[in-house]
């Protein structure tokens, strides 16, 4: 199983997020609260107003290499398991996504 899954002009890809962690960084794939994969993800930010969703979609877009634009969180606005749409080609984005977790 996989963190993330491929569609139409887009892939999906599950997070788990620290906020307030101290730094912003992408830690790799892990297991989600539900013991699914997911990809780790710390920020700075603390959970207040949307500024830590913010953060988890720039986080994410420079660990890809893509505009922030093109990165969003569609569930789990509210709490540390996200879902994001990464915007792009979904071939390219998964070869990316299996290289930088490997």
């Amino acid at each position: 199983m996989f963190a993330w899954a491929p569609a139409s002009g887009h892939v999906t890809l599950v997070v788990r997020v620290t906020p307030r962690g101290g730094r912003n960084a992408v830690e790799g794939l892990q297991a989600g609260a539900d013991g699914l994969p997911a990809i780790g993800v710390r920020v700075a930010a603390a959970p207040v107003d949307g500024t830590a969703n913010d953060a988890v979609e720039a986080v994410v877009a420079r660990w890809l290499g893509i505009p922030p634009c093109d990165v969003e969180v569609t569930a789990g606005l509210s709490g540390r398991s996200k879902r994001l749409r990464i915007d792009g080609d979904p071939v390219a984005l998964v070869r990316k996504l299996q290289t930088l977790t490997a």
